[in-house]
């Protein structure tokens, strides 16, 4: 079916089931699909669709960039980086007065002050700042659960590992990587308390996902999140 509302068209498929609601959802494509009880009238659909349509727009636009992979980075004025889960656009600053290379956050916007406009070092000024944010946010999460633990980290380190979000040695030393500063508060907190209960259960056995149930109750949105949302976490 195809519904034009604010001047927008819209494609969706409608399927009619035995159940007692409408819902919408959006597969891995964008393709929408509205689930509807028999004998649902279609102007209830569309009045849904129109009260959901902001959300449908933005679910869909994300689903099919997430098809097309990381983007190259421009590293000009307005591009766009996350921090937090939130999406913020750099503002360049450039001043040959600068003697360390650095980035702020302020306000709605991420600057970035430098003494000249090489990309490459325009990249290197926010991996820096990502590393900084990343062991500060780490660090306060870490004390914030430790509550749970007998045990302490013996030691806390932020890589560049094209891998693994986080790791927990045998030795209790705790690593995590650089580009969890993009995520929301809550999925750092997520990795987090994932590597401190591994300092506990070394293994992925039902003992280990019990404790990290028993502190954080909906992990698996969250690592549902890092699953989906990974493709953009990039500079």
């Amino acid at each position: 079916m195809i519904h034009t509302y604010l001047g927008e068209t819209l494609r969706f498929n409608i399927v009619y089931k035995k159940r007692t609601s409408v819902s919408i959802s959006i597969d891995f494509y964008g393709n929408i699909e509205v689930q509807a009880p028999k004998g649902t009238p279609d102007d209830i659909v569309l009045k849904l669709l129109e009260e959901k349509w902001d959300w449908i727009q933005q679910q869909s636009k994300e689903m099919k960039d997430r098809l097309l992979g990381p983007q190259a980075k421009t590293y000009k004025h307005g591009e766009e980086f996350l921090y937090l889960g939130k999406t913020y656009p750099i503002q360049i600053h450039t001043d040959s007065n600068v003697e360390q290379d650095h980035a702020v956050l302020g306000g709605d916007q991420l600057h970035i002050y430098v003494n000249d406009l090489e990309d490459e070092k325009i990249k290197q000024t926010l991996k820096r700042f990502y590393y900084q944010q990343c062991k500060a946010l780490v660090e306060k999460s870490i004390a914030s659960y430790q509550g749970y633990f007998k045990v302490k980290p013996r030691s806390i380190r932020i890589s560049d590992s094209k891998t693994t979000w986080g790791t927990c040695d045998s030795k209790k030393q705790l690593t995590f990587n650089w580009k969890l500063a993009m995520a929301p508060p809550e999925v750092i907190d997520y990795v987090v308390v994932h590597e401190m209960c591994h300092m506990i259960h070394l293994n992925h056995d039902r003992s280990f996902w019990r404790l990290v149930g028993k502190i954080i109750p909906d992990y698996k949105s969250r690592e549902s999140w890092l699953a989906f949302s990974n493709w953009k976490m990039t500079v």
